[in-house]
């Protein structure tokens, strides 16, 4: 019985292949920066200034996120080993990427 058991506990266990788990994280980080540049250009051209940028930058981190998710099927345990690789990863890294293209964007459009 207790053969039984203890093989059990370890068919439970989640196996993780590490190289397939930072391929994903490398699709995110280029997923998050796209978006963060898409999102700049958008907010340039919109004429979007000041703290409204900012909140616009994470609302798009948000929408980029929900898009990933629905991306795995909100199975997300089956491409990385926990929700906060897709909620967290990179949505710092994108922030300059934002701003750049933000300030060229609103330049192009609205000083020029």
């Amino acid at each position: 019985m207790d053969k039984n058991k203890s093989s059990d506990a370890l068919d439970e266990i989640p196996t993780f292949n590490v190289e397939n788990i930072q391929n994903n994280t490398r699709i995110i980080n280029y997923s998050r920066t796209f978006m963060s540049i898409i999102g700049g250009v958008i907010a340039g051209i919109l004429g979007v200034n000041g703290l409204t940028g900012i909140v616009f930058y994470f609302l798009v981190m948000a929408i980029t996120t929900a898009g990933l998710a629905a991306k795995t099927e909100f199975s997300v345990h089956s491409y990385f080993d926990s929700w906060n690789r897709i909620v967290f990863d990179g949505i710092l890294g994108g922030l300059m990427s934002f701003v750049l293209f933000w300030t060229f964007a609103y330049d192009m459009v609205h000083i020029f």
